[in-house]
């Protein structure tokens, strides 16, 4: 089989955007990203997290022995007709189905009516041609821009056959796609057999028609060219490039400290550079090699007689690790909350500061994380419907397969940046939470929580994060919104990570906004300056304003989710919103109302009059 490079993404995309059964939409060509068993392991750099690997081994299983960053190539300038040129993830195309510009032809790419034309210095240009078109010798042949995917993960082509004959059909005409009138509306578009002279319009594969008009799922995995035996869902006809032909699913950590000593947590986090390691004076050859090239954060602790007892001992299994994987954000919590929290750790530098004076009675802590690492790992996808988040790893909807078989492996990035982070007072939270108007708050919010899964078939009384989690949730969305407009960074580039707990066991109350970005754009130090007290202040304070009242509102603030089965009550994209690679929840579980007096409701704000009783 011949290989062609095809076009260039980033590594952290394909986490997020183009990983295992996900559509790469390239300027000529489409194509699926292939499951883990094409990958080539050995050019994936493993990615060193304790506590992430456990989470991830519960949900996918023991099997797993590795985060791995997805492949790279290292060489600038490396010619793309050699090995070290071709470094990067299989692809195939797909949609299987090509149509040709001119003439409409309508077929498969490997039918022998269609020629690929690589081109390896410009790979963004290759492109299929049909070379024998009546109406001009290799003419251009573009993706079939219709596929079918349904709930359970799978995608297919679109079956043009069956569509245009209306069920099976001994016809094997040829197939022409046309456009009628002047708009590209699916009324306009479409396909006709030159056998039969049937002809039909996409319009007949949308909507209520749908299930009239085309068959039932096959179960199709073309990533993993497989199919699965059956399948229940009715499929969806989508288009090239929606969104909603695959999103991801992935468990993300922040790298904290889990041993009291450093060396034993440098070594544990580059076990990779270790393992092979056979004596002390080796060691210090690798120590030194590190320190160089500062590959491995800490490494300027470790010492060559030190760091060989380590490896000895952790080869020897003396070396016990504890890893929590019941809850990642609990481990995390215990941390930022610390009496002392590290102040001089290589992937977690804190200092403490004062909290605004306006909001000393609410907010009891503000932990300026100078330096931060997280790491994130792709569990799975689904496709049709976003999957609901959630912090239990068991309270997911079914995931799509990254590998035909259990992986032993799979992909991750880890991205650098700084934080500020927001605990809560405790006790008024508490009182807050017991006033009747939030416990009626709540009810409706519930209620659009419980419509929402009923809807999708999920267990209605299963996933509700509860009135605290909006609260802060509203509130980490408010600040993210205001400090995009003077920290300078991109809003996208800024995230949240929300502590919400009213177990008495253990409690949490706080918010966490910080820069994750791949590149510079996560260390510039902008953020960290906007924590300190004189600058949270006014700008936790302008944010409140603002959310107070909305440009859509009375709309906005007399949303009712029992009634559209939605998951947020008085917010909107006017006003509380942010950019879905910031948020953890998808833009759900959000009321400003819980923060500040709107117009529909004015007691039940936790920053307005706090501590009453209202009956």
């Amino acid at each position: 089989m011949s290989t062609y490079l095809v076009g260039q993404v980033r590594p952290s995309q394909l986490l997020w955007t183009y990983g295992p059964g996900a559509l790469v939409d390239l300027p000529n060509l489409s194509v699926v990203t292939m499951g883990l068993d094409r990958w080539d392991v050995n050019q994936c750099l493993p990615v060193e997290e304790a506590r992430l690997l456990a989470a991830v081994r519960r949900v996918l299983g023991p099997q797993v022995e590795r985060l791995r960053v997805p492949p790279f190539v290292r060489e600038e300038g490396a010619s793309p007709m050699s090995a070290e040129g071709k470094i990067g993830v299989p692809v195939r195309p797909f949609p299987r189905w090509l149509r040709c510009v001119k003439c409409g032809l309508l077929a498969e790419y490997d039918s022998g009516l269609f020629d690929i034309k690589p081109d390896p210095y410009r790979p963004e240009r290759t492109h299929f041609v049909h070379s024998n078109c009546e109406k001009g010798r290799n003419a251009d042949a573009v993706p079939a821009r219709f596929l079918l995917a349904c709930r359970n993960g799978h995608l297919d082509d679109f079956p043009w056959h069956w569509f245009v004959h209306g069920g099976p059909s001994e016809c094997r005409g040829t197939l022409r796609f046309f456009e009628r009138g002047a708009s590209l509306q699916t009324e306009n578009l479409w396909v006709k057999c030159d056998g039969c002279d049937a002809a039909r319009s996409l319009v007949h594969a949308f909507g209520r028609e749908a299930r009239e008009n085309l068959p039932a799922c096959r179960g199709r995995h073309p990533h993993l060219d497989i199919f699965d035996a059956s399948c229940d869902e009715p499929p969806r006809a989508v288009l090239l490039g929606a969104t909603n032909s695959w999103f991801p699913m992935s468990l993300s950590v922040l790298a904290i400290p889990l041993e009291d000593d450093p060396v034993v947590q440098v070594v544990k986090d580059g076990w990779t550079y270790f393992q092979d390691v056979e004596s002390a004076e080796e060691t210090g050859y690798v120590l030194k090699t590190l320190k160089k090239t500062g590959t491995l954060p800490g490494i300027q602790v470790c010492e060559p007689e030190r760091t060989w007892e380590i490896i000895e001992a952790k080869r020897e299994g003396t070396l016990e690790t504890s890893v929590a994987v019941e809850d990642l954000k609990w481990p995390e919590w215990q941390v930022l909350t610390a009496a002392a929290p590290p102040t001089d750790w290589p992937q977690f530098m804190s200092r403490e500061v004062s909290p605004p004076a306006p909001y000393v009675g609410e907010i009891t802590r503000v932990l300026l994380l100078e330096r931060l690492r997280e790491v994130n790992a792709l569990i799975g996808y689904t496709r049709v419907e976003a999957p609901e988040e959630s912090g239990d790893p068991d309270d997911r909807p079914e995931r799509g397969p990254l590998s035909r078989r259990r992986p032993e492996w799979v992909p991750a990035c880890e991205v650098h940046g700084e934080g500020i982070f927001i605990r809560f007072d405790e006790e008024s939270v508490e009182s807050w939470e017991s006033r009747q108007s939030i416990k009626r708050r709540n009810t409706k919010l519930e209620n659009g929580h419980r419509g929402w899964r009923n809807a999708r078939r999920l267990p209605p009384d299963e996933g509700y994060p509860g009135v605290r989690y909006a609260m802060l949730h509203t509130f980490a969305h408010l600040l993210i919104r205001e400090l995009a407009l003077e920290c300078g960074y991109n809003a996208a580039s800024i995230r949240e990570r929300v502590y919400a707990s009213s177990d008495k066991e253990k409690p949490m109350a706080g918010v966490l906004i910080y820069t994750a970005a791949a590149d510079s754009d996560g260390t510039l130090g902008g953020l960290v300056e906007l924590g300190n007290p004189e600058n949270l202040g006014r700008l936790m304070t302008q944010a409140l304003d603002r959310a107070c009242i909305c440009s859509s509102d009375p709309l906005c603030s007399e949303h009712d989710p029992g009634i559209d089965r939605s998951l947020h009550v008085a917010a909107c994209h006017a006003c509380t919103f942010v950019s879905e690679t910031s948020c953890e929840r998808g833009n759900r579980y959000l009321d400003r109302a819980l923060l500040v007096p709107t117009f529909e409701c004015r007691d039940a704000a936790f920053f307005g009059r706090r501590g009453e009783d209202d009956g």
